[in-house]
């Protein structure tokens, strides 16, 4: 599958788990981007000093997997009223510094997971943090960008504008810091929509009307917040932690 490597790029672009799967084995990094809301969790959990432990299944082994973590297993539901944390951003911002908080998903979480079978170092990556996330990675030498993107009811991916424009924007941004390093035309093209999108459009896309029309507009807000946050946010011992530029981890790459 060497033609849809992009080998001959430092940075890259591919969609969702097969990205990960087919891909990471190449790159020193992976960054993964799941802007509504799995990503905004992460960095807004960041900025309140928590560590967010990724698990892919919203069953009773999240909660088994907690205990293990010694964290709190967020609920399954997505809510923002009432006790608990769950998937809405907008219930993370009760979370106080030191909190272990188990986030169950099967599109973030569960790409990271599948993720961590590599020896990549892992962020993850919101509209909150992009410029915080490119100085962090730049030290690296390839980079593979993944948009998650939703799933259609039957499953199957469906590309979603917010993480295409995120992940254009994380691309673009690692250039204007590293000019030497070589986009591939998937990562060009995602900074062309980044650059090339009015940031205003995105609360018109359906990832946000689907939240909207269920209740959550409060979410879409903090989801599309632009670089108000400092940190990156990188896997280290299971868990997302927000660390500052130049304390990236260097994991041996492969």
């Amino acid at each position: 599958m060497s033609y849809f490597s992009q080998t001959a790029y430092d940075i890259r672009l591919e969609w969702g788990l097969a990205a990960v799967e087919n891909l990471a084995a190449d790159v020193e990094c992976v960054v993964i981007i799941d802007v509504m809301s799995f990503s905004s969790c992460v960095s807004i959990a960041a900025d309140r000093g928590a560590l967010l432990f990724p698990y892919p299944w919203k069953d009773s082994s999240a909660i088994e997997y907690a205990r293990e973590k010694q964290a709190e297993a967020a609920n399954f539901d997505r809510r923002f009223s009432g006790k608990g944390f769950s998937l809405s951003p907008h219930s993370l911002l009760k979370l106080e510094a030191g909190k272990r908080l188990v986030l169950p998903s099967p599109n973030g979480s569960a790409i990271t997971f599948k993720a961590k079978a590599g020896n990549a170092s892992i962020f993850c990556a919101s509209l909150r943090n992009l410029q915080a996330t490119a100085q962090a990675c730049q030290a690296f030498s390839n980079i593979l960008i993944v948009p998650c993107g939703e799933k259609w009811a039957d499953g199957t991916l469906r590309p979603a504008l917010e993480d295409l424009y995120a992940a254009g924007g994380l691309a673009a941004q690692l250039q204007a810091l590293s000019a030497e390093k070589a986009l591939s035309p998937e990562a060009q093209a995602a900074a062309a929509v980044y650059r090339g999108t009015p940031a205003n459009q995105l609360r018109e896309c359906a990832s946000a009307q689907e939240l909207i029309e269920r209740g959550f507009a409060a979410d879409v807000e903090l989801c599309l917040e632009n670089d108000v946050s400092p940190l990156a946010c990188q896997l280290i011992d299971d868990a997302f932690t927000g660390i500052s530029s130049g304390k990236t981890r260097l994991i041996s790459g492969p």
